[in-house]
């Protein structure tokens, strides 16, 4: 396992920044991945939508992304509607599951754990990213839904049984004492530790009164708009979505490339061959040839 928290900025496209997200290091990590793994799958519970890393491997079967995230009433970012499932050669492996304002502990982690049962069963993957935005806990400033900070890390307890391979990054998260309670707890339960409930004193110790505690009790909770029959049609839908995948994918694998970038006119039997050390300018990189099978979600963003 590995951990970057201060990663999992998953709305930035390739051509523009959105959602506070400049670069996606979850889309360039996953690159990097399929240099070794043959099938990477990708797991986002912030409350948002992982719509970059969807569109970047909207056509391809080497990455499934799966995303719970509130859906509707405008909320940002306005995708990851329960059809969208992929196209091309990913199609069925972008999977949506768009929830509602409240939902909490118990309905969010039994979707979650017979949707990722599903998952691991048809897709086999060889690796697994995993992004634990926090502002999908109750009392989030931007987020709607009630988990606890148990309720989230049951997440991440699920997914490390699977003994796959697993990168867990964050993401959002704006009520900033629940973000430290969420990763502290969830790093403990990477390394199979018990956090008291008691926090010890530290520099930070009067944000998180009047309890100081890692579970405080805050009360009302956003009340559940998801329904048992919403939460069965989507979990329905989801399933014959996996079912249409007849096997996972496989690829041939082949030597690793290098992590370098060498340039076209790099000359390795002239007399001064090119400074490897040094950075290359925007222009020589602009004059890389663009994939036929890279996917755009709408023209705003097309290169130009």
């Amino acid at each position: 396992m590995c951990i970057n928290w201060a990663g999992g900025l998953h709305h930035a496209k390739k051509s523009e920044a959105s959602g506070f997200c400049y670069v996606n290091d979850l889309v360039l990590c996953i690159l990097e991945m399929l240099k070794y793994f043959s099938r990477v799958l990708y797991i986002d519970i912030d409350i948002h939508h992982g719509d970059g890393v969807e569109e970047a491997f909207y056509l391809t079967d080497r990455v499934m992304t799966v995303s719970f995230h509130k859906y509707g009433d405008n909320f940002f970012p306005g995708t990851g509607e329960l059809t969208s499932i992929g196209e091309n050669n990913g199609k069925y492996y972008s999977v949506n599951v768009p929830l509602k304002d409240g939902i909490a502990d118990d309905d969010f982690v039994r979707l979650f754990q017979s949707t990722m049962s599903k998952v691991m069963e048809v897709y086999r993957p060889e690796a697994i990213v995993l992004q634990c935005g926090a502002d999908s806990l109750a009392h989030d400033r931007l987020g709607c839904f009630s988990l606890s900070i148990d309720g989230h890390a049951e997440c991440v307890s699920f997914m490390k049984k699977f003994n796959v391979p697993l990168l867990l990054t964050g993401g959002g998260g704006y009520t900033k004492e629940n973000v430290a309670r969420c990763w502290s707890n969830e790093t403990a339960v990477c390394l199979d530790v018990k956090l008291p409930n008691s926090l010890p004193r530290n520099d930070y110790y009067e944000y998180f009164g009047p309890d100081y505690s890692l579970r405080p009790n805050k009360f009302p909770f956003i009340e559940n708009a998801n329904s048992k029959a919403y939460l069965n049609s989507v979990r329905q839908q989801v399933f014959e979505n996996l079912n249409s995948i007849i096997h996972a994918p496989s690829v041939q694998m082949h030597e690793a490339p290098p992590d370098s970038l060498i340039p076209d006119d790099f000359d390795s039997n002239q007399d001064d061959p090119i400074n490897m050390d040094l950075r290359y300018s925007v222009r020589d990189k602009d004059k890389e040839i663009k994939h036929e099978g890279e996917f755009y979600e709408n023209d705003k963003d097309q290169d130009r």
